[in-house]
């Protein structure tokens, strides 16, 4: 185990009880990635130095499993010593999320809280094909295995169930949220239209828990681990293969081409 913590866990002197802070900034799949957060929360649960933790958010959201795995991370390191959220910019939908899986949430007044929904985006591209003289010739057993490809509109159908499939994630958010923020579901079911709030209004609504700015989040993190306030920034390790192609040009191309993937292909999202 020490040898884990060592390799995702940067190097800094020995010795000393210490607030660590993680940073998450930035779209929830394409940037933050939910393995590689994972493990740095696990490796943070088990590092006895670290007596308290801040995860700081800037995120509009995104990948309903990435913001799935990272709460339930945080849910996990929460039960096991204070972590709060600390929303400096936007914590929207699975960046929402995220942060209840802290203890304590606080947001700067002027951030953006809440747009708790959820949307899966499916491309067509069905007119482009037509206009450029392409046909997509599908052989299939199943009868809905082609229900979510982007050559032909969805019949209706394929709309009913996926209306369904995002109603089903739409009830568990609202449950998740309701369990964390001690709230009644019916409570947040009426705040969960997908709009955001200013982090006052969300305070009110208690969607947070405090206003405040980065002083006041690393002084309850001081207080609730008694701990100084030595910080201590951890970031993911990226795996071992991306970080030899970044030395050339292999990584920049693969992030595109994945992009285009990702374009045309469905996404259940949590932004």
């Amino acid at each position: 185990m020490d040898g884990l913590l060592s390799s995702l866990l940067p190097k800094l002197p020995l010795g000393g009880p210490r607030i660590a802070v993680l940073e998450i900034y930035g779209p929830l799949g394409p940037v933050i990635r939910g393995p590689e957060f994972v493990r740095t929360i696990s490796a943070l649960a088990q590092d006895a130095r670290v007596r308290s933790v801040v995860i700081d958010i800037d995120s509009p959201g995104g990948s309903a499993p990435v913001a799935d795995s990272i709460y339930r991370a945080l849910r996990h390191l929460s039960a096991r010593k204070p972590t709060l959220a600390y929303i400096r910019g936007s914590g929207l939908s699975g960046g929402y999320l995220i942060a209840c899986g802290a203890s304590k949430v606080v947001a700067l007044p002027t951030a953006l809280v809440g747009s708790i929904g959820v949307i899966l985006v499916r491309p067509v591209v069905q007119e482009l094909m037509e206009r450029i003289g392409v046909k997509m010739v599908i052989t299939k057993e199943g009868r809905l295995k082609d229900m979510f490809q982007p050559f032909r509109e969805p019949t209706a159908e394929e709309q009913e169930k996926v209306q369904a499939l995002t109603s089903e994630i739409y009830e568990w958010f609202v449950d998740a949220v309701a369990t964390s923020r001690r709230l009644d579901p019916e409570v947040v079911r009426e705040y969960a239209t997908g709009e955001m709030f200013s982090a006052t209004k969300a305070r009110e609504m208690g969607l947070i828990d405090e206003l405040g700015d980065w002083e006041t989040v690393l002084d309850m993190a001081s207080e609730l681990g008694r701990v100084p306030r030595r910080l201590q920034y951890v970031r993911p390790r990226r795996p071992l293969l991306e970080r030899v192609l970044s030395r050339g040009g292999a990584t920049m191309a693969g992030a595109v081409l994945a992009e285009l993937e990702s374009r045309l292909s469905p996404r259940l999202e949590l932004r």
